[in-house]
């Protein structure tokens, strides 16, 4: 056990970003729209605005929309025009007379290519995104887009939006197994548009003094708490992070913290030795030492807050938050619950508001970290690829033959590629990188690993902490997820990402930390050139010109063409 005092308090606050005047916490500014499928009953190639026919509930559910205040915009691919099967007045006849039946749009953003123009903003390309956010006047990762196919989904990922899946009889199995959000119609995809949005707010604003906040769990469970920890700093004079020693480095990282005390805890621990008395008597006595006013207990969505919760109310903790699903008697004064697959972030945010506290309007939504140290000299300029093979959980690591294909096709593409892993991976690194890319494996600490992704155009990565680190950085993620925990909750949040890998192998929702099955298959089945596919996707160059016959799908993406609305 160790009681630190870091040198991080409020002066190494995250500063203030895209406030926009805004007067609390708020996830999303705008929701996007999928046209035919989402909004209306799909007619191919309509033209005819007597065959409009809005789908069950949705004018009802566009209202409560923009009765919260949310921006409506509908993004549609529109590939009639390019085969001439009608023109844009026919087009234009047809969205006027969706919004005499649903109600005005505030934009509308149309793609009129074929797959073979090889545009931008096709979907799943990630323009039609981008585009409707700046008509918007906001950011992607501000934004929630609302389709029935996995091009939409494809779409606002790879842009950094959030994704909701409203499935039809045309969608196909693969697109909801690998879909992160799924709601069974549109009304279910507003209301919980809605709740999620109503969860970061608190109902009942607190100040207070010294809070104990918890996470004892593996450095990506404590980045991924960063936002929840942050609202609770906002409104409190002090705050004493209690985490277990695989997430000390990480929250070595964090703002708002001002000190931590280090212990592992044998109801969380996934190795725990047996409990030992006198090793919970030191900790209950290091936490009473605190004075703490009241403590905050994030948790996983599998793991209990309860036997803390019992240690700290013997030490005379008044105030106790926590989520928990069990009875918890007297141990919690705010018992919180979230919805299974809520984004642990998320999750964290909905606590804090519970508990009574908040974002301010100056602090984003998002990961946060303090600002990175200097990269390794030998990763070069910004501007390569970190490939991350390795993980804590063997499930979740790429297959070794796999990451060094990765790395000889990015390289022969013309990426610059950084191979990163802990001391215990120098071997599969070094095997990896081998003579085509920077080795760092088993050089760098959290903190020089969170500074080599920070210069980084993209992190290739399994689900574990880098991606986590990209996510804090703003650095889009090509990921390589193994299905053992949801996407939807685990996956890199509000930054561009694409995902790969079987998202339906027999591994889903197992939590294994061992592959259970021989193979591999949830992530053995990629190729490499689908990992070079999804850097293009993301708008990622190669920094070379390529060393072999080679060429990287998505070159030049011409700009978004945009075709009139409703005619307004």
């Amino acid at each position: 056990m160790r009681q630190v005092e870091p040198d991080q308090c409020r002066s190494a606050r995250v500063g203030a970003r895209a406030g926009r005047g805004r007067s609390g916490p708020r996830l999303f500014d705008a929701v996007l729209l999928d046209r035919d499928g989402t909004l209306v009953e799909d007619v191919p190639y309509n033209g005819d605005p007597e065959k409009v026919r809005p789908v069950s509930g949705a004018r009802a559910a566009l209202d409560a929309l923009r009765a919260a205040g949310l921006r409506l915009a509908v993004v549609t691919n529109q590939s009639g025009l390019a085969k001439g099967l009608f023109d844009e007045a026919q087009m234009r006849a047809v969205h006027a007379r969706v919004e005499e039946l649903l109600g005005p749009f505030d934009a509308w953003l149309v793609c009129p290519h074929d797959d073979a123009d090889g545009c931008g903003c096709r979907k799943p390309a990630a323009g039609l995104v981008h585009a409707a956010a700046r008509e918007l006047g906001t950011v992607p990762r501000r934004c929630v887009l609302v389709g029935d196919i996995g091009r939409d989904v494809t779409a606002a990922l790879a842009a950094g939006a959030q994704a909701v899946l409203v499935p039809t009889p045309v969608t196909r199995p693969e697109e909801i197994d690998a879909a992160g959000w799924v709601a069974p119609d549109l009304p279910a995809a507003v209301t919980e548009i809605l709740r999620r949005q109503a969860a970061v707010v608190p109902r009942e604003p607190r100040r207070a003094g010294t809070v104990l906040v918890v996470r004892s769990d593996s450095a990506g469970d404590v980045l991924v708490t960063g936002p929840g920890i942050r609202a609770v700093a906002a409104h409190a004079d002090r705050v004493v992070l209690l985490c277990g020693p695989r997430g000390r480095a990480a929250a070595d990282l964090l703002p708002g913290v001002d000190a931590i005390i280090e212990h592992r805890l044998p109801w969380i621990d996934p190795h725990p030795d047996p409990v030992d008395p006198d090793d919970i008597t030191t900790l209950t006595t290091t936490l009473a030492a605190v004075a703490a006013d009241e403590a905050v207990i994030f948790t996983s969505y599998h793991q209990s807050p309860l036997p803390l919760a019992l240690l700290l109310r013997t030490i005379g903790v008044h105030r106790i938050s926590a989520i928990s699903d069990d009875y918890p008697g007297a141990l919690l004064d705010v018992r919180h619950r979230v919805p299974t697959g809520v984004p642990e972030p998320e999750r964290a945010l909905s606590l804090a508001a519970a508990a009574g506290y908040a974002l301010p309007a100056d602090d984003e939504p998002a990961l946060r970290l303090r600002p990175a140290p200097a990269a390794p000299s030998q990763v070069g300029p910004p501007g390569y690829v970190v490939l991350h093979p390795g993980s804590a959980a063997q499930s979740r690591g790429l297959p070794p033959e796999l990451a060094a294909g990765i790395v000889r096709t990015l390289t022969a593409a013309g990426h610059r590629v950084v191979v990163t892993g802990g001391a215990d991976e120098a071997e599969l690194t070094a095997w990896v990188a081998g003579d085509d890319a920077v080795d760092l494996g088993g050089g760098t600490g959290l903190a020089e690993l969170a500074a080599t992704v920070a210069g980084a155009a993209a992190v290739v990565v399994g689900n574990t902490g880098p991606a986590h680190l990209a996510a804090a950085y703003g650095v889009p993620v090509v990921s390589l997820f193994a299905p053992t925990v949801p996407f939807g909750q685990w996956g890199p949040w509000r930054v561009p990402t694409v995902r790969l890998g079987d998202a339906a192998a027999p591994c889903r929702d197992t939590r294994a930390a061992r592959c259970p099955v021989p193979g591999h298959p949830c992530l053995s089945r990629i190729t490499p050139r689908e990992v070079l596919d999804g850097l293009a996707l993301l708008g990622v160059s190669p920094a070379r010109t390529p060393t072999a016959a080679l060429t990287p799908a998505g070159e030049a993406a011409p700009e978004v063409a945009t075709v009139g609305g409703s005619g307004r």
